[in-house]
């Protein structure tokens, strides 16, 4: 009986030292990979970069940027920054759409083959901003680990900001790797920043970003890179930066437009317009690169012009037109927004008036603007701005300079504000809201049986004061009013 316990118990013992041992050797074995996929995701190649260039449009070939592609000033900027070679900060790219922020991003990216650099797009949802970070990363945040099943707590059992911050710790143990071995910090690009919420979850996230970026640029570990089309969000990561630089992008000067637009009409048609027909598409669309992308694809460009000019007015009158003086009292709310989005577009037009040239011959365009707190004087509210920056209707500058967000919005407002009767409709809209805040304050009180013919008679009497109703030579409604005795303490003699 005790040589079978033996047995019986030696078995168990090297069963459970097997199994053990298994058990360790996959734990280990697992982290190893781990790190190692994620190694490989900052490796050059990475197929992410030729589907990012497909979908910006960018030629994938290293000789063909010289020909497809117009050498931006920022552009030796980021090719510093995203080769590693800037370090001690991390960066914000500021601008409006369509500037061509992303597209020097990939630009640069593509000169290095993507060698230690991942990019991914923000989301408003935690989950799909975590989902994206897992997929630039290569990590799976423990999804397919097999230890889970034997575990009470599972690792997904948790929210997405500390998945965020546990993948964020593998990548910090791979850049400690790297810089031993190549001795340059890794770059990680988060595009699309403003899309985030602008609210707790979207504050605790951005909070957790900086504070990696902050630390990581102290340690020249990694450098991160935030792109971002609004303003909003530079305000909330200059509350805390200490090692943030801001890259403004704008749209490009004139000779730098017509060459980008000789270009591309080069590439889609073969052909160089006259000099003529450049100067007039820049007047009406200026250095915006997608504008001019979509003009020089299309067979009419002067026709496209117009039509970019037309969506932008359309898209500013749908989101701000105000209603005049019929306006229901039921829409004072959107009209106040509206109202105020329209007092400063005009604001804007008859700053032209006063500023001592609105073209440059060389630079082009110069938009007017105005300081933020100045706009929000114009506006009388001072929280409605951002929201017109977040819908492309004006932009705000990393300056805190507020103008129209594109030429062909600039040049909306000047139609709008050139229409016949359009300051009368805006005063009476402006008169209207007064109107209905004024009615909202104030109380009304009817008295009926005057308005049936009726008198009060007030006299005094004794006592107090007695206030009677007399109609068709009836007497009625006697009131008293007593007066109190200032002397009287409220109590009775004993």
């Amino acid at each position: 009986m005790l040589e079978s316990a033996a047995t019986s118990l030696a078995s168990i013992l090297v069963l459970g030292t097997g199994f053990a041992l298994a058990a360790y050797t996959y734990h280990k074995s697992y982290k190893y990979f781990v790190l190692k996929k994620m190694s490989n995701a900052f490796e050059p190649g990475d197929p992410v970069l030729d589907l990012a260039a497909i979908g910006k449009d960018l030629p994938l070939s290293k000789t063909a940027a010289a020909t497809h592609w117009i050498e931006r000033p920022e552009q030796s900027i980021v090719d510093e920054i995203v080769a590693g070679k800037e370090v001690g900060h991390y960066h914000l790219f500021i601008g409006e759409k369509g500037t061509g922020k992303s597209s020097m991003l990939l630009e640069a990216m593509r000169k290095i083959d993507g060698d230690g650099v991942a990019m991914f797009e923000a989301h408003a949802d935690l989950e799909i901003f975590r989902i994206r970070l897992g997929k630039a990363l290569d990590y799976e945040f423990h999804e397919d680990y097999m230890g889970s099943y034997f575990s009470e707590r599972g690792p997904r059992d948790t929210t997405a900001l500390l998945d965020i911050e546990r993948a964020l710790n593998k990548v910090e143990k791979v850049a400690l790797k790297r810089r031993a071995r190549v001795g340059r910090p890794l770059v990680i690009i988060i595009n699309q920043m403003h899309l985030i919420r602008d609210d707790d979850d979207g504050k605790d996230l951005i909070e957790l970003l900086q504070q990696r970026a902050e630390q990581w640029a102290a340690s020249n570990l990694v450098t991160m890179v935030f792109n971002s089309d609004d303003y909003w969000v530079y305000e909330r990561l200059k509350q805390l930066s200490t090692r943030m630089a801001v890259l403004t992008v704008l749209d490009l000067p004139k000779h730098q437009a017509i060459a980008a637009l000789k270009n591309y009409r080069r590439r889609y048609f073969s052909e160089v317009p006259s000099s003529e027909i450049l100067e007039e598409i820049y007047d009406r669309v200026g250095g915006r690169l997608n504008f001019l992308n979509r003009v020089a694809k299309s067979q009419d460009m002067l026709a496209t012009c117009e039509e970019i000019k037309r969506v932008e007015k359309t898209w500013f009158l749908n989101q701000c037109w105000i209603l005049g003086e019929e306006m229901d009292d039921d829409v004072m709310d959107q009209q106040k927004w509206a109202a105020a989005a329209v007092v400063l577009a005009t604001a804007l037009v008859d700053k032209e008036e006063e500023m001592e040239e609105t073209y440059d011959p060389a630079k082009g365009h110069i938009l007017p603007s105005y300081p933020l707190h100045i706009a929000q004087e114009i506006m009388t509210r001072a929280d409605f701005v951002r929201a017109l920056d977040r819908l492309n209707l004006f932009s705000i500058t990393s300056k805190a300079e507020v103008r129209a967000s594109s030429v062909p919005m600039h040049i909306a407002f000047r139609e709008i504000v050139a229409q016949p009767g359009f300051r009368e409709h805006l005063q009476a809209t402006i008169d209207r809201i007064a109107a209905i805040e004024s009615l909202g304050r104030t109380r009304e009180i009817v008295a009926k049986d005057l308005v049936w013919g009726g008198k009060y008679e007030i006299k005094k009497s004794y006592g107090g004061v007695e206030v009677s109703l007399k109609q068709e030579g009836k007497k009625r409604d006697v009131t008293v009013v007593e007066e109190e005795d200032d002397d009287d303490d409220g109590k009775s003699d004993d």
